[in-house]
Protein backbone atom coordinates (compact mmCIF):
# COMPACT_ATOMS: atom_id res chain seq x y z
CA UNK A 1 0.00 0.00 0.00
CA UNK A 2 2.98 2.54 0.91
CA UNK A 3 4.61 1.84 -2.50
CA UNK A 4 0.89 2.31 -4.57
CA UNK A 5 0.56 5.17 -3.22
CA UNK A 6 4.25 6.30 -3.44
CA UNK A 7 3.47 5.58 -7.25
CA UNK A 8 0.41 7.61 -7.33
CA UNK A 9 1.73 10.71 -6.02
CA UNK A 10 4.96 10.76 -7.89
CA UNK A 11 3.34 9.57 -11.15
CA UNK A 12 1.37 13.29 -11.87
CA UNK A 13 3.45 16.43 -11.43
CA UNK A 14 2.18 19.40 -9.60
CA UNK A 15 1.16 22.24 -11.92
CA UNK A 16 3.47 23.93 -9.52
CA UNK A 17 6.12 21.61 -11.29
CA UNK A 18 5.17 22.21 -14.46
CA UNK A 19 6.14 25.50 -16.34
CA UNK A 20 3.88 28.25 -16.61
CA UNK A 21 3.25 30.51 -19.73
CA UNK A 22 5.39 33.36 -18.29
CA UNK A 23 7.97 30.34 -17.83
CA UNK A 24 7.34 29.71 -21.51
CA UNK A 25 7.28 33.62 -22.58
CA UNK A 26 10.77 34.32 -20.96
CA UNK A 27 9.30 35.20 -18.01
CA UNK A 28 8.04 38.81 -16.96
CA UNK A 29 11.96 39.80 -18.24
CA UNK A 30 11.58 37.96 -21.67
CA UNK A 31 8.21 39.91 -22.61
CA UNK A 32 9.45 43.47 -21.73
CA UNK A 33 12.39 42.40 -23.96
CA UNK A 34 10.13 41.78 -26.74
CA UNK A 35 9.01 45.36 -26.38
CA UNK A 36 12.38 46.90 -26.52
CA UNK A 37 13.29 46.60 -30.53
CA UNK A 38 9.58 48.11 -31.12
CA UNK A 39 10.27 51.13 -29.30
CA UNK A 40 13.39 51.68 -30.86
CA UNK A 41 11.57 51.21 -33.76
CA UNK A 42 9.01 53.18 -33.56
CA UNK A 43 11.90 56.16 -32.17
CA UNK A 44 13.69 56.03 -34.87
CA UNK A 45 11.73 55.79 -37.79
CA UNK A 46 11.08 59.70 -38.01
CA UNK A 47 14.74 60.16 -38.24
CA UNK A 48 15.94 57.30 -40.31
CA UNK A 49 14.94 55.80 -43.72
CA UNK A 50 12.39 52.79 -43.20
CA UNK A 51 15.37 50.17 -44.22
CA UNK A 52 18.20 51.17 -41.78
CA UNK A 53 15.22 51.65 -38.83
CA UNK A 54 14.36 47.91 -39.42
CA UNK A 55 18.00 47.45 -39.64
CA UNK A 56 18.43 49.25 -35.96
CA UNK A 57 15.38 47.28 -34.20
CA UNK A 58 16.74 43.91 -35.39
CA UNK A 59 20.21 44.80 -33.82
CA UNK A 60 18.67 45.36 -30.65
CA UNK A 61 17.11 42.57 -30.97
CA UNK A 62 20.46 40.92 -31.47
CA UNK A 63 21.73 42.11 -28.23
CA UNK A 64 19.33 41.97 -26.34
CA UNK A 65 19.14 37.57 -27.32
CA UNK A 66 22.65 37.83 -26.69
CA UNK A 67 22.27 38.70 -23.07
CA UNK A 68 19.32 36.41 -22.87
CA UNK A 69 22.20 34.02 -23.86
CA UNK A 70 24.63 34.58 -21.59
CA UNK A 71 22.42 34.38 -18.75
CA UNK A 72 21.66 31.53 -19.32
CA UNK A 73 18.27 31.27 -20.95
CA UNK A 74 17.48 28.79 -24.01
CA UNK A 75 18.30 28.95 -27.47
CA UNK A 76 14.23 29.55 -28.76
CA UNK A 77 13.19 31.20 -26.52
CA UNK A 78 16.07 34.05 -26.21
CA UNK A 79 15.80 34.04 -30.64
CA UNK A 80 12.23 34.27 -30.41
CA UNK A 81 12.21 38.05 -29.99
CA UNK A 82 14.97 38.18 -33.15
CA UNK A 83 12.73 36.15 -35.62
CA UNK A 84 9.24 38.40 -34.11
CA UNK A 85 11.11 41.56 -35.22
CA UNK A 86 12.65 40.20 -38.50
CA UNK A 87 9.68 38.87 -39.72
CA UNK A 88 7.64 42.20 -38.74
CA UNK A 89 10.53 44.20 -40.29
CA UNK A 90 10.55 41.94 -43.06
CA UNK A 91 6.49 42.84 -43.69
CA UNK A 92 7.39 46.30 -43.39
CA UNK A 93 10.37 46.55 -45.85
CA UNK A 94 8.58 44.52 -48.50
CA UNK A 95 5.41 46.83 -48.23
CA UNK A 96 7.37 49.98 -47.72
CA UNK A 97 5.04 51.09 -44.87
CA UNK A 98 6.36 51.68 -41.32
CA UNK A 99 2.89 51.07 -39.87
CA UNK A 100 3.16 47.56 -41.49
CA UNK A 101 5.87 46.64 -39.00
CA UNK A 102 2.86 45.71 -36.26
CA UNK A 103 0.52 43.85 -38.94
CA UNK A 104 1.77 40.37 -38.48
CA UNK A 105 0.72 41.67 -34.07
CA UNK A 106 -2.56 42.52 -35.87
CA UNK A 107 -3.64 39.65 -37.39
CA UNK A 108 -2.21 37.68 -34.88
CA UNK A 109 -4.57 39.66 -32.31
CA UNK A 110 -7.54 38.81 -34.91
CA UNK A 111 -6.84 34.94 -35.27
CA UNK A 112 -6.64 34.97 -31.37
CA UNK A 113 -9.43 36.23 -30.61
CA UNK A 114 -11.23 34.07 -33.50
CA UNK A 115 -9.79 30.97 -31.88
CA UNK A 116 -10.86 31.51 -28.38
CA UNK A 117 -14.15 32.83 -28.90
CA UNK A 118 -14.89 29.69 -31.21
CA UNK A 119 -13.87 27.03 -28.24
CA UNK A 120 -16.00 29.04 -25.92
CA UNK A 121 -19.07 28.54 -28.42
CA UNK A 122 -17.66 24.53 -28.90
CA UNK A 123 -18.08 24.68 -25.35
CA UNK A 124 -14.26 23.30 -25.15
CA UNK A 125 -12.84 26.13 -23.56
CA UNK A 126 -9.36 26.49 -24.95
CA UNK A 127 -7.51 26.62 -21.73
CA UNK A 128 -8.92 23.65 -20.44
CA UNK A 129 -7.97 21.55 -23.18
CA UNK A 130 -4.31 22.95 -22.70
CA UNK A 131 -4.67 21.95 -19.08
CA UNK A 132 -5.72 18.51 -19.96
CA UNK A 133 -3.26 18.33 -22.34
CA UNK A 134 -0.23 19.03 -20.08
CA UNK A 135 -1.91 16.10 -17.66
CA UNK A 136 -1.80 13.33 -20.22
CA UNK A 137 -5.28 14.26 -21.65
CA UNK A 138 -6.70 11.90 -19.37
CA UNK A 139 -8.87 13.49 -17.58
CA UNK A 140 -12.86 14.52 -17.23
CA UNK A 141 -12.29 18.02 -16.74
CA UNK A 142 -15.32 19.10 -18.85
CA UNK A 143 -17.67 17.48 -16.14
CA UNK A 144 -16.74 19.17 -13.18
CA UNK A 145 -18.75 21.86 -12.92
CA UNK A 146 -16.35 23.83 -11.21
CA UNK A 147 -13.19 23.73 -13.26
CA UNK A 148 -15.10 23.94 -16.56
CA UNK A 149 -16.49 27.13 -15.40
CA UNK A 150 -13.19 28.29 -14.08
CA UNK A 151 -12.03 27.58 -17.65
CA UNK A 152 -14.33 29.09 -19.13
CA UNK A 153 -13.13 32.35 -17.56
CA UNK A 154 -10.21 31.84 -18.22
CA UNK A 155 -10.48 31.83 -22.03
CA UNK A 156 -13.00 34.72 -22.29
CA UNK A 157 -10.33 36.85 -20.74
CA UNK A 158 -7.96 35.27 -23.62
CA UNK A 159 -10.80 36.57 -25.93
CA UNK A 160 -11.30 40.39 -24.28
CA UNK A 161 -7.45 40.25 -24.60
CA UNK A 162 -7.15 39.44 -27.92
CA UNK A 163 -10.40 41.33 -29.24
CA UNK A 164 -8.97 45.04 -27.30
CA UNK A 165 -5.82 44.43 -29.17
CA UNK A 166 -7.07 44.08 -32.44
CA UNK A 167 -9.65 46.48 -32.13
CA UNK A 168 -7.19 49.01 -30.87
CA UNK A 169 -4.58 48.79 -33.04
CA UNK A 170 -6.94 47.57 -36.07
CA UNK A 171 -8.30 51.37 -35.46
CA UNK A 172 -4.56 52.80 -35.07
CA UNK A 173 -3.08 51.06 -38.29
CA UNK A 174 -5.53 52.84 -40.55
CA UNK A 175 -5.15 56.19 -38.86
CA UNK A 176 -1.58 55.31 -40.20
CA UNK A 177 0.09 56.34 -36.49
CA UNK A 178 3.01 54.32 -36.18
CA UNK A 179 4.24 55.97 -32.54
CA UNK A 180 0.75 55.16 -31.27
CA UNK A 181 1.10 52.10 -32.27
CA UNK A 182 3.98 50.76 -30.66
CA UNK A 183 2.42 52.93 -27.23
CA UNK A 184 -0.33 50.24 -28.04
CA UNK A 185 1.88 47.37 -28.24
CA UNK A 186 3.72 48.04 -25.10
CA UNK A 187 0.90 48.95 -23.20
CA UNK A 188 -1.37 45.96 -23.86
CA UNK A 189 1.92 43.94 -24.26
CA UNK A 190 3.19 42.68 -21.10
CA UNK A 191 0.29 43.84 -19.18
CA UNK A 192 -2.82 42.53 -20.32
CA UNK A 193 -0.32 39.02 -21.01
CA UNK A 194 0.44 39.15 -16.91
CA UNK A 195 -3.58 39.58 -16.52
CA UNK A 196 -4.32 36.96 -18.97
CA UNK A 197 -1.71 34.36 -17.07
CA UNK A 198 -2.79 35.22 -13.91
CA UNK A 199 -6.41 34.02 -14.16
CA UNK A 200 -5.10 30.87 -16.32
CA UNK A 201 -2.83 30.15 -13.36
CA UNK A 202 -5.99 30.34 -10.98
CA UNK A 203 -7.87 28.41 -13.61
CA UNK A 204 -5.28 25.63 -13.61
CA UNK A 205 -4.30 25.20 -10.04
CA UNK A 206 -8.20 24.96 -9.23
CA UNK A 207 -8.66 21.84 -11.75
CA UNK A 208 -5.67 20.17 -10.19
CA UNK A 209 -6.44 20.42 -7.25
CA UNK A 210 -9.88 19.43 -8.01
CA UNK A 211 -9.28 16.68 -10.50
CA UNK A 212 -5.75 15.38 -9.71
CA UNK A 213 -5.32 16.25 -5.77
CA UNK A 214 -8.37 15.08 -4.32
CA UNK A 215 -8.40 11.65 -6.89
CA UNK A 216 -4.97 11.17 -4.84
CA UNK A 217 -6.36 11.16 -1.43
CA UNK A 218 -9.45 9.34 -2.57
CA UNK A 219 -6.89 6.33 -3.57
CA UNK A 220 -4.94 7.12 -0.43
Amino acid sequence: MITKQTHDRTAEPSFEQKQTMLDHLGGPSGMLYSTLPVVVFAAAIPFAPLPITIGISITVALLIAGVRLWRGEKVMTALSGVFGVAIAGGVAAWTGSATDFFLIGIWTALAGAVVTLGSLLARRPLTGIAWNAMHGGKHDWRADRPSLRAHYIATLTATVMFTVRFVVKEWLYLADSTSWLAIAKVAMGTPLTALFAVVVVWAFRRTTKRLIKNEGQARA
